[in-house]
């Protein structure tokens, strides 16, 4: 039988896939409905792929024998629901990726509201420093798929989102790391937290008595869901309190990991710090040591992390006012840390396209630190509404020039003026690296 693979999205891991399907002999179409970048472009047209762009042509797509939904698509897409009412499989480019890799090799897989790129980025490092032969990628750098195409290897890093995990029915990481889960795209799971709880669940579904879970103690919503939700993964526990249940655990500033091959490291020895980096550190720790790791390339890792760029990146101080670049902070949790981890008066630049956040959860942290707000967005209505009361100045901008001068304008020598949007990027910007380089190149011209 002909197989055929109809391939939705043009980005990274659209691209990745039709590399991978193509060399596993798949008839390849590949349709994105708005204009296919150029990077990618010429890669289709120079491996000789057929697509489209601007459209979705039904009797190419529909003779498909299996779809892949790039991570952006919504299942509600009319496309797809005709595609399911067909009965043609509709999965994503992690699930299709995994039944092409080595079955010796182990994939350690992260998941979570925040984090995922920090503590996959660690972990893979960590690998690197005991010389195993190991790939990084999925929702960071290069696709899973186009990572299996390319090359053979022992061990996957892969950093996933829960779009990502939608789209998988098989996938079974041998370490799966589920870092926390707070209120994110809702828009996506019809603003029901408990549809996004369970997605996020997904990466555990396939594990077995072999495998492991990685997961928070403290986060909530993770051990309500585990206290009705069983999985056959060996479980692993990280809490920043003294808990010696637990496989990894804080006590007077050390991080003690338990279990297995025992050690410790203190907190001041960590290149990253602040209490949401101490969560990664110890779920990275966890993954490597269980992984024969040895202890010294995981302590290096942690004391020589450096941090990814978009995220507490520090741009400047201009004129004694400090500019902080978190754009990666598309939602609230990633900006309660940030405006928490802030130890100086803050001008906070928010705003962004809505993804169903609640911003009256930062509303402590932003009566006892904020000064000003610079909305930067088009709809700036839900950060006025929620913070009129409590701060003197809210100020809307709606390009990353004016923004910047404003918060400029608005913050003292000892400030802070920091980027963290606590919203996505799409309303102004291609992504969240676009808004956050806008961010700096501005910052720059001051």
């Amino acid at each position: 039988m002909n197989k055929r693979i109809v391939i939705l999205g043009a980005g990274e891991s659209g691209i990745g896939t039709a590399i991978l399907a193509h060399k596993h002999g798949y008839d390849v179409f590949i349709s994105d409905s708005g204009i296919i970048k150029d990077v990618y472009k010429k890669e289709i047209e120079l491996l000789g792929f057929e697509y489209e762009e601007c459209q979705h042509t039904a009797e190419k797509i529909f003779t498909a024998t299996v779809v892949m939904k790039s991570p952006g698509i919504s299942d509600t897409m009319p496309i797809i629901q005709e595609l399911k009412s067909l009965n043609i499989p509709v999965i994503s480019e992690i699930e299709f990726a995994s039944l092409f890799v080595n079955p010796d090799a182990k994939i350690i897989a992260i998941t979570g509201s925040n984090g995922k790129t920090t503590t996959a980025s660690m972990i893979y490092q960590m690998f690197v420093n005991d010389n195993r032969n190991v790939a990084l990628g999925g929702n960071i750098g290069n696709s899973f798929a186009r990572i299996v195409a390319i090359g053979t290897f022992d061990y996957y890093v892969l950093e996933i989102s829960s779009f990502q995990l939608d789209g998988c029915y098989t996938f079974r990481p041998h370490v799966a790391i589920i870092l926390n889960i707070t209120p994110d795209h809702l828009d996506r799971y019809n603003y029901q937290f408990s549809n996004y709880v369970a997605s996020k669940f997904r990466i555990t579904m396939n594990q077995t008595e072999k495998d492991y879970l990685i997961y928070c103690m403290d986060d909530e919503a993770t051990i309500a869901y585990l206290a009705t939700h069983k999985t056959k993964a060996q479980l692993l526990s990280f809490t920043n309190t003294p808990n010696v249940t637990a496989t990894a655990y804080i006590k007077d500033n050390i991080l003690h990991f338990n279990n297995h091959k025992p050690f410790t490291m203190s907190i001041f020895d960590l290149s990253l710090r602040g209490q949401h980096n101490y969560y990664n550190n110890m779920a990275a720790g966890i993954a490597g040591n269980f992984m024969e790791l040895r202890k010294d390339a995981i302590r290096d890792a942690m004391a020589n992390f450096v941090n990814i760029e978009h995220r507490l990146e520090f741009v400047a101080n201009v004129g004694g006012i400090e500019f902080i670049n978190d754009s990666k902070a598309t939602n609230i949790n990633s900006a309660w840390y940030a405006l928490d981890t802030m130890k100086k008066p803050i001008v906070w630049v928010a705003g962004g396209h809505d993804k169903g956040a609640e911003f009256e959860v930062l509303q402590p942290l932003v009566r006892n630190k904020v000064k000003a707000i610079v909305c930067l967005g088009i709809d700036n209505r839900k950060i006025h509404e929620a913070y009129s009361n409590l701060v003197d100045v809210i100020i809307n901008t709606d390009n990353a020039k004016d923004c910047v001068e404003m918060a400029y304008r608005l913050a003292r020598s000892g400030d802070v003026v920091l980027l963290s949007p606590a919203c996505a990027s799409f309303d102004l910007f291609k992504n969240y690296e676009d808004r956050g380089s806008q961010f700096k190149y501005f910052v720059q011209q001051l």
